[in-house]
C-alpha cells in the first residue's frame, strides 16, 4: 500500500495524551530543497519524531528549536541553509535553503482547530490550513484554494504573509479488470503516489498470485465501486472490454466527482460504449468525462507501454483539470 501522511493525527495524539506536540512546516524553499513546501515534521515534548523537513541535515536544529517553543508557547519561523557538503551527504546535486514554521499545538495552534483538519482528513475531503504569520490568525478553508487543491501546491499567497498549506486526500486508483494491463499500471501507479485497488468478480484473473500484496475484490465492479467510493481524488480505470462489467461501474462514476474515466477499448468499442450511455440516459457532457480509448496517444505497443500511456493521462487530468 502506498504510504499516508498521518502528521497532523500524530501530533493531535501526542498532545491529547499529555507529552505535548509541536508540528515544524516547510513554508519556503530555495535551491534543491530536500523537501518539498508543506512537508511536516512532528516533535513530541519528549523529543520523539515521526515525518521530516529535510534529508536528515536540519532534523535535529529543529528539534531544538521546537522544544524550546513548546516550553515557551511562542510559533517561531527558522530558515537553514543547507551547504553543498551537507547536501551531497543527503543525496542531493546542491545546496539549497528552507524555511520552517514552528507551532506548538494547544499554545498556538489550537487543539479545536488540528482536530478539525484531522477530521476533513479522515473524511476525505479536501482542507486548506491558512495562517496569517503577522497576525497569527488560523484557520481551515475547503473552497477557495482550487488551482492549490489541483496542483497539490502548499505556499505563500502572492505579495503577502499568509501561508497555505494544503491537505489532500490520498489519491486513489481503481482498476476494473485484473488483466495485464493492469498488472503493469498498478505498481506505477504506486510510485506515482496511488493507492490502488482491483476489482474483478474472475477469481482466475483477480488472484492474489496475479497481483500479490494488492487490495482486491471479487465482487460485482459496480458493488465493488460503491463499496470503495468516488471522490475527487480516486481515478477509475475499466479495462474489461465487457459491458456487463465495465458498464454498471462505469454509470456510477458518470454520477460521481471521481477525476478521471478512462475506459479501455478501441475506437469503434468507444462509440458502441457512448450509444449505450445515451441509450441510458446520460448526456453528451457526461459521457464526454470518459476517456476513450483510454490513454494519451504515445503510440503504445503492449501492456506496460499502455499502462505508461494511462498514467500520463491520468497525470495531465489531475495537474491541468483536461
Amino acid at each position: 500500500m502506498t504510504t499516508v501522511n498521518t502528521i497532523p493525527e500524530t501530533a493531535l495524539a501526542w498532545h491529547r495524551d499529555g507529552r505535548g506536540a509541536v508540528l515544524a512546516t516547510v513554508i519556503e524553499t530555495w535551491g534543491s530543497a530536500p523537501r518539498r513546501v508543506g512537508a511536516q515534521l512532528v516533535v513530541s515534548g519528549a523529543g520523539e519524531i515521526e515525518g521530516s523537513v529535510s534529508g536528515g541535515c536540519v532534523e535535529g536544529a529543529v528539534i531544538v528549536e521546537a522544544l524550546e517553543a513548546l516550553e515557551e508557547g511562542a510559533a517561531r519561523e527558522l530558515e537553514f541553509g543547507v551547504s553543498d557538503q551537507d547536501a551531497f551527504a543527503v543525496g542531493l546535486a546542491c545546496g539549497g535553503t528552507i524555511r520552517v514554521l514552528v507551532e506548538p499545538v494547544g499554545k498556538v495552534l489550537p487543539e479545536a482547530l488540528l482536530a478539525g483538519l484531522c477530521a476533513e482528513r479522515a473524511a476525505r475531503r479536501a482542507v486548506a490550513y491558512v495562517v496569517d504569520l503577522d497576525s497569527g490568525a488560523r484557520r481551515l478553508d475547503s473552497t477557495g484554494h482550487e488551482t492549490r487543491f489541483r496542483m497539490d501546491r502548499s505556499g505563500f499567497e502572492e505579495e503577502s504573509r499568509t501561508f497555505v498549506a494544503i491537505h489532500n486526500p490520498p489519491l486513489r486508483l481503481i482498476v476494473v479488470g485484473a488483466v495485464h494491463i493492469a498488472q503493469a499500471l498498478v505498481p506505477m501507479a504506486k510510485i506515482a503516489g496511488y493507492d490502488p485497488a482491483i476489482v474483478d468478480p474472475r477469481e482466475t484473473f483477480g488472484a492474489d498470485s496475479r497481483f500479490p500484496g494488492e487490495t482486491l475484490l471479487n465482487d460485482w465492479p459496480d458493488e465493488a465501486v460503491e463499496k470503495l467510493g468516488l471522490d475527487g481524488r480516486t481515478a477509475l480505470v475499466l479495462l474489461t472490454h465487457d459491458p456487463k462489467l465495465d458498464d454498471p461501474a462505469l454509470e456510477l462514476a458518470l454520477r460521481s466527482d471521481c477525476f478521471y474515466i478512462g475506459a479501455l477499448g478501441s475506437t469503434r468499442t468507444h462509440a458502441k460504449r457512448v450509444a449505450r450511455l445515451t441509450e441510458a440516459g446520460f448526456s453528451e457532457t457526461e459521457i464526454a468525462r470518459i476517456h476513450g480509448p483510454v490513454g494519451l496517444d504515445i503510440g503504445a505497443s503492449g501492456p506496460s507501454e499502455i499502462a505508461v500511456s494511462i498514467l500520463a493521462e491520468m497525470t495531465r487530468v489531475l495537474r491541468k483539470g483536461a
